[in-house]
């Protein structure tokens, strides 16, 4: 009976906790961030050196026409973009090479076999001029002041190795869409402001994001057996010496799976490379050195902890029910809400308010999607826990050597 009481209270406590956890780290980033500058205007930069952008395609052609006529609309006045098709089956290439001609900032380069993301992106770097890189994913259309805020959060502080822009769903037209527009605000945004005030971020968000070259040449680039690059380079980078932060203001619109299968794929895909990134540097992630690291380590274990927790829980729950155990049923985490429901509810509304007050600059028309903001942090729990109890044994089994290569993602209903 201890037990399953046990088990049962994690499965409450996690969740709740972490959701006050990341309202509060929310605010107090929102409230430090407000005096500098206290406002979304891009304030002037100290210098506008070139920013070399690099843009890994694999079976893009859809998208690419979108994602070059954002690029040539930024407002930074000093860029380069390099665009790597990576064994595409389609036409990206062709209209890869039709585009360079019409743009002076785009050299294209092709990948002539399937390699993957890191190896499209270690030859990208290879060929920038610059000191600062920002990679975008094949579908993201960069906001015009993207690689401004970029290059302001650099200037800022010397010691920043890599920085997570802030991705918003532009495809939204059905019921999974609209939800992830709530995860996207109310779970991914307040976890990566209070990850920042803290000390240490679990990722930089792949589709966005923002690296110093000497910190990508300290740590070896990116690796091709890692599953999840972003994950993966975040924490080399971090446990080389440098700070990895967010910056809201860096702007990137983005498409996500609106089927379902799409969205398990993509969630498990994370799930399992977070996981293989985790124990490759948990030797690291040991070492006194990197203390400041322990708390994200130890949230993750936790969080893997909590997941089988849920399936324990739940299976006692409905073993019990089916059996007719008697009170046994009470000490499993019944999947119909009772007194911990409310709490829970009350807790995700609470969240969901905070969140849209802190990137209510970030995206107009916010409130308007506030009923899936508050709905989608149950959704989130439940694929989290899923994804976790599959992605873990998945990671560990998973052959050594082996390469993260590509598959054409689910880029939803527009």
């Amino acid at each position: 009976m201890s037990t399953l009481t046990s088990i049962a209270a994690l499965c409450f406590a996690y969740p709740f906790l972490m959701a006050w956890y990341w309202m509060f780290g929310g605010l107090m980033f929102g409230l430090i961030r407000r005096k500098v500058p206290p406002h979304w205007k891009p304030p002037p930069l100290e210098s506008y050196p070139l920013v070399s952008v690099l843009v890994p395609c694999h079976n893009e052609s859809e998208q690419l026409d979108e994602t070059l006529g954002a690029l040539a609309a930024l407002a930074y006045p000093s860029y380069e973009v390099i665009a790597v098709d990576d064994g595409s089956t389609d036409d990206t290439w062709a209209k890869l090479v039709e585009a360079a001609a019409r743009y002076p900032w785009l050299r294209a380069i092709r990948l002539t076999t399937n390699q993957g993301k890191s190896v499209a992106l270690n030859a990208a770097v290879a060929l920038a001029r610059s000191d600062s890189v920002v990679c975008i994913d094949g579908d993201a259309m960069l906001d015009p002041n993207a690689l401004h805020w970029m290059m302001w959060s650099f200037q800022s502080d010397g010691r920043i190795g890599a920085i997570s822009g802030n991705p918003r769903i532009r495809n939204r037209s059905t019921l999974l869409g609209q939800m992830q527009v709530g995860e996207f605000t109310s779970i991914i945004g307040l976890i990566k402001r209070t990850q920042t005030l803290y000390g240490v971020l679990f990722t930089v968000s792949g589709v966005i994001c923002g690296f110093r070259r000497r910190a990508l040449m300290e740590v070896g680039f990116w690796s091709p057996e890692a599953l999840t690059d972003d994950v993966d380079v975040t924490l080399r980078i971090q446990l080389a010496g440098w700070k990895a932060v967010y910056e809201p203001r860096a702007l990137c619109w983005i498409l996500m799976p609106e089927t379902l299968r799409g969205l398990w794929g993509q969630r498990l895909r994370w799930s399992e490379g977070g996981t293989q990134a985790i124990v490759a540097s948990f030797r690291s992630l040991s070492s006194w050195r990197q203390l400041r690291m322990a708390p994200m380590w130890i949230n993750y274990a936790v969080s893997v902890a909590w997941a089988y927790a849920m399936l324990l829980s739940t299976a006692a729950w409905f073993a019990a029910l089916v059996f007719g155990q008697g009170r046994y049923a009470e000490y499993g985490l019944s999947p119909v809400p009772g007194w911990w429901g409310s709490i829970l509810l009350f807790t995700y509304l609470l969240q969901a308010l905070v969140s849209v007050l802190l990137d209510t600059r970030a995206e107009r028309g916010l409130a308007a999607s506030l009923y899936y903001v508050i709905w989608y942090p149950l959704a989130f729990w439940v694929i989290q826990a899923l994804s976790a109890v599959i992605g873990l044994p998945r990671a560990l089994l998973r052959q050594a050597g082996q390469r993260g290569i590509w598959l054409s993602p689910d880029r939803g209903v527009r």
